[in-house]
């Protein structure tokens, strides 16, 4: 598997280099949102805001007024646990052009409950104008950037940095309202986002192998969320849709699962996983995403749950997790 490094910095600079109405704001954390290369390149369009992240989303609102598009590089808990009512007012009301970088999603780092975004896309949807987006790997960082500046409106990213796979064709690059289709089969459909696609695709993988025809649709679009491969791909499960996200089960791509399936009628099963009313303690996200059912072995007792019938399939049966230093160069989960 290839695995690339502070793949945003670079791309983000060369990708903005012919966008000169494009603005980068950080919070006091360049270096740790991977805006620092673009600070180095633009200095006239870099803005440091400092730790004030509500006056950083009135900022960029007023930036976006006076023809800007602005850039916002922070973590995602600064985003919408301590800014929620700027952004609501200086950006989504007015419908503003800003894209909002949330960095460290779900369990991707840890810091535990403080700096864990695990609730982000429950009060995000809630805003109209909002398009949400979620990268999964390398090829969707690379590819998000014209996605968001397509979008008339705000958009909010979460955002993956550091160590980060490519588990996608660049050939195929991320699309608004349009899921990516890994696999196809008819006995169960399994909806994943963000990190837990790639252990969606362990577990998808061995079920294969024993017999279990899964329908997996990585999801990287979680509002506007209309896509029609995904109304198909839930009407079409014989035993029921499982969802897998690196969030609360309630308010994100789960709600959002159950929301389409029960105003179309098709009174079909669901399983959602993700995590489950509860705050995180701070540890390795390989770990958290176990100790929180967010792996491929979740995905594993869930299909057999729709089933009604144990697979017989253990942890060694799995390809290898792919181990994620805490403390690196990129800082792949590190403050």
């Amino acid at each position: 598997m290839e695995i690339l490094k502070k793949l945003h910095a670079s791309n983000l600079v060369e990708w903005a280099k012919d966008k000169p109405g494009v603005v980068v704001l950080s919070a006091d954390l360049t270096g740790s949102t991977e805006a620092d290369l673009f600070r180095d390149a633009y200095p006239d369009r870099f803005f440091s805001m400092g730790m004030a992240e509500q006056n950083m989303m009135s900022f960029a609102g007023g930036l976006a007024r006076e023809g800007f598009f602005p850039f916002v590089h922070t973590f995602a808990v600064f985003i919408y646990r301590r800014a929620f009512d700027q952004v609501a007012m200086s950006i989504a009301y007015p419908n503003l052009p800003v894209r909002m970088f949330g960095f460290l999603p779900g369990l991707t780092t840890p810091g535990g409950a403080t700096h864990q975004a695990t609730e982000d896309i429950a009060l995000m949807r809630t805003l109209p104008n909002m398009t949400i987006l979620e990268t999964g790997d390398a090829t969707e960082v690379e590819s998000v950037l014209d996605v968001a500046h397509a979008v008339a409106g705000p958009v909010y990213i979460r955002m993956l940095r550091g160590e980060i796979p490519r588990l996608f064709d660049r050939a195929q690059p991320m699309q608004l309202n349009r899921a990516r289709v890994l696999s196809t089969g008819s006995d169960v459909t399994l909806f994943s986002s963000g990190v837990c696609t790639e252990e969606a695709m362990r577990a998808t993988q061995v079920l294969r192998e024993r017999g279990v025809s899964i329908h997996h649709l990585h999801i990287s679009t979680l509002k506007p969320f209309r896509d029609p491969f995904v109304l198909e791909a839930a009407a079409q499960a014989k035993y029921g849709v499982i969802t897998l996200e690196n969030h609360t089960i309630m308010g994100g791509l789960g709600s959002a699962a159950a929301e389409i399936m029960a105003e179309n009628g098709f009174g079909k099963k669901l399983i959602r996983l993700g995590i489950n009313d509860i705050y995180a303690h701070g540890a390795s996200r390989p770990y958290l995403m176990r100790e929180y059912g967010l792996d491929a072995m979740a995905v594993v007792g869930a299909v057999e749950k729709l089933l009604g019938k144990p697979l017989g399939i253990a942890e060694n049966d799995l390809s290898a997790v792919r181990l994620d230093a805490v403390h690196s160069e990129a800082k792949a989960e590190a403050l």
